[in-house]
């Protein structure tokens, strides 16, 4: 009987899913929110490109069109480069668009014994003669259609981390956005809007953005540029982070490789290993200074108090790396844009008051970029209160990345973050399409969360109050790939003799065309 498969989502993480699934004769079904692929790519502000080199932000076995030359393509060439790739796989005919889950639930005859299961799912295989999915679909351009339920014998989650359910600070009583009388958004919701509507919304008005990641700092960029030095817009933020022009990105990206990795600790390291990264540490501590001093040598951080408290290392193995927008400076320079440092602040009828400051920061529009609640909206699609506790009762990581040791016959892809996440997400569908075609099995639960359990002591080691479980394996992508390979029974070492194994960088087309039985 043929095994029913699900997948959730329809960005990178579920296009690849999908791919690797049918490759190995299943049919899945995908399930798309939003009327097209692509997932946050889809819907992103004007400005928005690649912070990854195009060499590393590809699929192994599919290139980007000739006439993309650009080393950091724009948000437009990427959803093009999506396209191409459903339509060369014929992808789209196993997705379902304007489809959104509204939950998942597990049900078996002996669900009361799934907890204490020795073996993940009673078995440690990817199906059970008993346990199965339901899925509720709602099909959101029917509003008046009643919900479907699908049930299903494996889920794969593919709903990222950064949509659908963005993180608002709360405020206290007549302190917050309610009292203000001009009008508050996420960044989502201005993404959202397309670049004809998001100028329009901003046109001739006082802007303050609030944060300091990726998205705040683009989206108070494109504003100030926009706006000009008239209606200069604000960036408000609590913490200073390192901002490193697009170049350094290729220059680390190509220094991705295994002789960097002997730098780091790593779980369940021997010896020798540790003893070489004891040595070597030195040299990456030397390394992660270095570009401390080159940011300071290249941008007026001391100006305009922009120098940030923690070490560059810390902000790497948090996930928190950043190109800065082309002009930041230059526009700060003009006039266009404010960098306004505050530790809190609270709502009044015409603007912001500031902690620490007399005068009311008088703004039209303030839009939140401070993020997503991504293990809440992780946890909202089970209808199990134990599964919800799952995701959102430990700090742990998932083993391999992707499965939870206590959630049976489901895997979570695009939740972990890496410095490509493109390539690094195509090598766990290939090993999870291994998996789902039965060609091993997974070790008990108990090896499995001790197995993540080491991977969050190691992380936190370097990471510190940054840590973040759905970035563990930052500086450690090969050894990552090295263990997916081995499970799946193909050989880790992709390069053809060894120096090239061990100083050059690794990337999408070293996992092309990876042999497998079955």
């Amino acid at each position: 009987m043929e095994k029913r498969i699900a997948i959730v989502g329809a960005g990178i993480s579920g296009l690849l899913a999908c791919k690797y699934a049918m490759e190995k004769g299943f049919n899945p079904i995908v399930f798309e929110a939003r009327s097209s692929i692509g997932g946050v790519w889809s819907q992103t502000i004007e400005s928005t490109k690649l912070q990854t080199p195009i060499s590393y932000y590809r699929f192994s076995d599919f290139a980007w069109a000739s006439s993309v030359t650009e080393t950091f393509p724009n948000h437009n060439q990427v959803m093009e480069y999506l396209k191409s790739y459903a339509l060369h796989f014929n992808i789209l005919p196993q997705i379902r668009f304007s489809s959104r889950v509204i939950s998942i639930d597990y049900f078996t005859p002996r669900s009361e014994d799934f907890p204490s299961w020795d073996l993940w799912g009673g078995t440690g295989k990817p199906f059970s003669p008993t346990g199965k999915w339901n899925i509720t679909v709602k099909v959101t351009r029917h509003p008046l259609m009643v919900t479907q339920v699908y049930e299903v014998d494996f889920v794969i989650l593919c709903i990222g981390k950064y949509s659908d359910l963005p993180n608002i600070p709360d405020f206290p009583i007549n302190r917050g956005p309610d009292i203000f009388d001009g009008k508050v958004i996420h960044s989502m919701d201005y993404a959202a809007m397309g670049g004809d509507l998001a100028s329009e919304f901003i046109k001739e008005k006082r802007v303050t953005v609030v944060g300091l990641q990726k998205s705040a700092v683009d989206v108070a960029a494109e504003v100030a540029t926009r706006n000009g030095e008239g209606h200069p817009c604000t960036l408000l933020f609590r913490r200073v982070h390192w901002l490193v022009p697009e170049h350094f990105n290729t220059v680390s990206f190509q220094n991705l490789n295994r002789f960097s990795e002997l730098m780091v600790h790593r779980p369940s390291e021997g010896f020798f290993l540790w003893l070489l990264a004891f040595l070597l540490s030195p040299l990456f501590w030397m390394f992660t200074k270095l570009v401390e001093i080159y940011l300071k040598w290249t941008y007026p951080l001391k100006k305009y108090n922009m120098v940030p408290e923690h070490p560059f290392l810390k902000q790497i193995v948090s996930c928190m790396s950043m190109v800065i927008p082309a002009n930041f400076y230059d526009r700060v320079r003009e006039g266009s844009l404010i960098l306004k440092k505050a530790q809190s602040f609270s709502f009044c009828r015409n603007g912001l008051v500031l902690d620490g400051e007399a005068a009311v920061l008088e703004t039209d529009i303030v839009i939140f970029a401070t993020g997503y609640k991504s293990d809440e909206k992780l946890s909202n699609i089970f209808t199990s209160t134990f599964f919800k506790n799952c995701i959102t009762g430990s700090s742990a990581p998932f083993y391999r990345e992707c499965i939870h040791p206590r959630i049976p016959q489901l895997a979570i892809l695009g939740y972990s973050e890496s410095p490509s996440v493109l390539y690094t997400m195509e090598v766990k569908s290939m090993w999870l399409a291994h998996f789902l075609a039965g060609n091993f099995k997974l070790p008990p639960v108990k090896e499995m969360e001790d197995d993540v359990m080491k991977w969050e002591k190691c992380n936190e080691r370097y990471a510190g109050d940054g840590y973040k479980r759905s970035c563990v394996s930052v500086l450690l992508q090969i050894h990552v790939n090295d263990q997916l390979c081995r499970d799946m029974g193909c050989n880790p070492r992709r390069k053809r003799w060894f120096l090239p194994e061990m100083f050059a960088a690794y990337g999408p087309t070293d996992y092309a065309n990876l042999t497998w039985p079955g």
